[in-house]
């Protein structure tokens, strides 16, 4: 009996290891199936894996931003997210969740328990951060509130716009522009960002303003990039005072050894990048570059702009400037071989502003050496507060009829004002 049972028992086991098999393959495609769905689609997710605490996290956060929810169903939030921690106890974002939804109940203090609790439990969990930035202005602890900003840009860079708007309450206050200072000062990585947001207010450039000036001389001055920022902020707002001031007082002493009406007038190849320095335009039809003087073969130090025979319009360099009124004379000392202009290449004076075209001369074709070239003009009393230097062709289109060839190597460009 026990012989003729045995092939039997043996199917019978068999067939249970199959079946527990099969059980544990389905699951496992079942959870699998939920992570891959938890994100687009987490209700499907949930009711293919009730334990899928990164699903439900996701539902109940799309209720709670959903509007048209009646404010009766954070009950039934809450629920669940309690019932989840049940079961994961170490889930900070759980902690903030259940925080959330009681803060948008009115229980606030509860709910910045919870909040708390979830950055007890991980230091950068997004959304208790932004709660106890928001908390931390709200009661005037600014110095802790830019320590939290601090922390939540670190581990989440792209969070920076969500706390910009409380930027300005902050810098207000004495101790908030200190506490802000010192974490730009210690290389914070959402400087930039700070910079640039601030630059494009009014009454963020004062910030701005202000913020570069204390950096200057601490560990931690003010690179290229942000002078850049916070100068185009200031000329977009029409603060050019202000623009020209930034300029003059970010340069090292090497740089303000080239400064006059037009900076850097014999084109050495030191570029700061600031709109009061040169300026090369994005050009497919020409090359620019700056060669030294001390460098220079036969004395051709300068600017060498060379045409590649092809169509150019538009400029080639240009330098913001500032000329008080008066009466003033521009000169260029150039050279140029084989120089062919279709259409004029000139110097144009520009106000920034309606006033429009104060000077212009142009660059005469040919091959020639150290040719001398100037011409007188005036700024008058008003409405030109600030110019732009631009080297530039007449086309207008780009057309092949219009080629521009040859080389032209400009030594020195200087504005002199004259004795009236």
């Amino acid at each position: 009996m026990t012989e003729q049972a045995s092939p039997l028992m043996r199917n019978l086991r068999r067939s249970g290891v199959w079946f527990v098999a099969s059980v544990l393959v389905l699951v496992a495609s079942s959870i699998g199936l939920s992570r891959f769905l938890e994100t687009e689609t987490p209700a499907v997710s949930l009711a293919l894996d009730p334990l899928n605490v990164d699903a439900l996290i996701g539902e109940i956060t799309a209720d709670l931003n959903d509007t048209s929810n009646a404010p009766d169903l954070f009950d039934a939030l809450l629920d669940k997210a309690e019932s989840a921690l049940r079961f994961d106890l170490a889930d900070a974002r759980l902690y903030s969740l259940i925080g959330e939804i009681k803060y948008r109940q009115g229980k606030k203090d509860q709910a910045y328990e919870f909040f708390d609790q979830a950055r007890k439990l991980s230091k950068t969990e997004i959304h208790a951060l932004q709660r106890s930035i928001g908390r931390s202005i709200e009661t005037g602890d600014l110095s802790k509130a830019v320590g939290e900003i601090d922390i939540l840009l670190r581990r989440w860079p792209d969070q920076f716009p969500a706390i910009a708007e409380g930027l300005p309450t902050i810098l207000l206050n004495p101790d908030g522009y200190q506490a802000v200072l010192a974490a730009i000062r210690g290389a914070a990585p959402w400087r930039a960002n700070l910079l640039v947001t601030l630059a494009k207010t009014p009454e963020g450039l004062d910030f701005a303003n202000r913020l570069l000036l204390d950096l200057t001389g601490t560990s931690a001055p003010p690179n290229r990039s942000e002078l850049s920022y916070v100068i185009n902020g200031n000329i977009r707002q029409k603060e050019y005072e202000q623009a020209y001031r930034l300029f003059l007082f970010s340069l090292s002493d090497q740089e303000r050894k080239l400064g006059g009406y037009i900076f850097n007038s014999t084109f050495e190849p030191v570029s700061s990048g600031k709109p009061f320095d040169w300026q090369v335009g994005d050009q497919s039809g020409l090359e620019v570059t700056f060669v030294s003087s001390q460098d220079a073969v036969e004395g051709e130090g300068g600017a060498t702009v060379r045409f590649l025979n092809t169509p150019v319009k538009n400029t080639a360099l240009q330098q913001y400037i500032e000329l008080p009124p008066g009466s003033y004379k521009i000169s260029l000392a150039a050279s140029a071989r084989n120089l062919k202009l279709p259409k004029e290449l000139f110097w144009s004076i520009r106000c920034v502003g309606p006033a429009g075209e104060t000077a212009r001369f142009n660059i005469p074709e040919g091959t020639y050496n150290r040719q001398a070239l100037s011409q007188d003009f005036s700024v008058g009393p008003a409405g030109c507060p600030m110019q732009l230097l631009k080297l530039e062709t007449a086309a207008i289109a780009e057309s092949w009829r219009f080629r521009y060839v040859g080389t032209l190597i400009m030594h020195k460009l200087s504005i002199e004002r004259l004795s009236s």
